[in-house]
């Protein structure tokens, strides 16, 4: 497999960013190598710079959920683009876009579109702060929330303790304000909700975390977190940057049956622009500026080249049968995959929700929280993820990152991938 553009584009480009990427995530350093530098994705299907094709299952991290240069998406910015990229005023194409999220959306009732996802959680945040006037917050181990200064913190020491900056350039004083707790302990919430007693103002989760391996949540206790916060007058907030409009168009509020306070998405209601949004109860809503006393604006949101890409993209995630089609390709992907790793007692095992999966080389058990999941099986996805891509298949660069299915993946691209992945699962255990 020749990549020696990409390789020359990525000598280039360490001389101009640091690392020789605009996201840490996009760096090889986890399955050795450089970056690939794509030139060109249609459908399923993306191209590198050196012309060698794969069949994507990174789907820009998730929003592409029809796939590449879908004809809707990019009919929709052109004409949109021809018009206008930006200015910095109310246009049409906001109202229409929240007219249809909020009516097919039975958990909020007023939106507020902003730029990205971390936009979104710190927004949030701010809300649930200005709303119930205390000041922490609580949020899980393994779950992400974008790089958000209170929200880049790792666990302290103990069960309930204070959370430790886990960036340089965090100061202490915001890790201060932050509790961390591990996903699925009850105990631990209910340690921290007693020693900060009326100081919460807020519990973050990714009610499907998916930034650490995809850490299927029983629904107790998501149930448990929405009585705990009830009971204790905190808001909670569900980060739904990857499941939202992923998993159903309601996402995991509408797959668990479970009203949030909050809900934080992502770059999926604007086709793969740069658009995120919070939203909540017009109640809590109220808050926002210019209606309430908690600021936040953006030049660029609800930008309408990003609100028509989204209003093309949801329009066809409303198609009667959308979501369980992707959900049938999904299940028969694991399944076949599963079914020969455990023909070949391989210790692997995928997750899947919807249409997102993981693979994992932990053996077959549920993994739950982040320090479930084992370093020396996470070693074992760098060269499945080399033999996938001399296979023609792309995941993301890391062993902790979830796969994605688009409707643009036929029955037929699937089969591949399985092909594909039984013959990296041999590699992998060859090492």
């Amino acid at each position: 497999m020749n990549t020696s553009t990409s390789q020359s584009l990525f000598e280039k480009a360490k001389t101009l960013f640091p690392g020789g990427v605009n996201s840490p995530v996009r760096a090889f350093k986890s399955v050795g190598g450089h970056p690939l530098f794509f030139a060109k994705g249609e459908g399923a299907y993306v191209w590198d710079e050196d012309q060698n094709k794969y069949l994507d299952f990174c789907c820009s991290w998730g929003p592409l959920i029809l796939g590449h240069a879908h004809p809707h998406v990019v009919k929709a910015i052109s004409e949109t683009a021809a018009k206008g990229s930006s200015f910095g005023a109310p246009t049409r194409l906001e109202n229409q876009l929240a007219e249809l999220i909020l009516s097919n959306h039975h958990y909020i009732e007023k939106i507020r579109f902003v730029s990205s996802g971390t936009e979104a959680a710190m927004s949030a945040i701010r809300l649930a702060r200005g709303y119930t006037g205390r000041d922490k917050i609580i949020k899980f181990e393994g779950c992400y929330h974008g790089h958000v200064d209170s929200l880049l913190v790792k666990a302290g020491s103990g069960l309930a303790t204070l959370g430790t900056s886990s960036s340089a350039g965090v100061p202490q004083a915001y890790a201060n304000e932050t509790i961390v707790v591990p996903l699925n302990d009850i105990e631990a919430l209910e340690a921290a909700v007693t020693q900060y007693k009326n100081q919460i103002a807020v519990i973050a989760i990714e009610p499907i975390p998916a930034n650490n391996g995809l850490l299927l949540q029983d629904g107790e206790f998501l149930r448990y977190l929405r009585q705990l916060c009830t009971r204790e007058g905190i808001l909670l907030l569900f980060d739904e940057v990857i499941s939202g409009f992923r998993v159903g168009f309601e996402g995991a509020a509408g797959y668990y049956g479970i009203q949030p306070d909050v809900l934080c998405f992502g770059k999926i209601i604007g086709g793969g622009m740069p658009v995120g949004a919070y939203a909540s109860s017009a109640e809590v809503m109220a808050h926002v500026a210019p209606e309430g006393p908690v600021y936040q604006a953006g030049t660029l949101s609800g930008n309408p080249v990003a609100m028509a890409a989204g209003l093309a993209q949801l329009s066809e995630c409303l198609r009667p049968g959308f979501y369980e089609e992707l959900r049938e390709k999904t299940d028969y992907l694991v399944r076949n995959v599963m079914a020969y790793a455990q023909e070949k007692a391989y210790a692997f095992q995928m997750f899947s929700i919807g249409s997102i999966f993981w693979v994992s080389f932990d053996g077959v058990k549920p993994i739950r929280r982040m320090d479930e999941i084992d370093e020396r099986g996470v070693q074992r996805f760098a060269p499945f993820h080399r033999a996938l891509l001399e296979r023609g298949v792309y995941l993301g660069p890391s062993g902790y990152e979830v796969g994605f299915i688009s409707q643009a993946h036929t029955n037929a691209d699937i089969d591949f991938a399985i092909a594909a992945m039984k013959e990296a699962l041999d590699v992998a255990y060859a090492h």
